[in-house]
């Protein structure tokens, strides 16, 4: 679960990256399940006497000293990259990543993720 300040435009981002709408029935202003390929990943809005308190910047900066980072995997990273760059998403290639293997990109938040090849054996 990922707590956000802004939970309609996260989860309309999430939405769009993740290529499916929330699942859950109920408390769509509170927060929002996604069904994400074998597991669940959920949005929760930040209670409204805090959220004002919390700035994001626009663009937003990149929390690299965040403590998550959610990383999806993807049958073609370049793919998966270029159509996020499209919908508007930055995208980081660390100097450490093979390109066709993984790539970082700040969700609207400045939360960092990473896009990650999905290596079957």
């Amino acid at each position: 679960m990922l707590y956000v300040r802004d939970l309609p435009r996260m989860r309309e981002f999430y939405a769009q990256m993740l290529g499916s709408a929330p699942v859950n029935a109920e408390a769509h202003d509170t927060w929002a399940l996604f069904d994400a390929g074998g597991t669940q990943f959920a949005l929760h809005a930040i209670p409204a006497h805090i959220a004002p308190g919390i700035e994001i910047a626009s663009p937003p900066a990149a929390r690299e000293d965040g403590v998550v980072k959610l990383i999806f995997g993807v049958g073609n990273v370049p793919a998966e990259r270029a159509r996020l760059e499209r919908l508007g998403t930055t995208m980081l290639q660390r100097p450490w990543q093979k390109p066709d293997e993984a790539c970082d990109g700040i969700d609207p938040e400045g939360n960092i993720f990473q896009l990650s090849s999905i290596h079957t054996v």
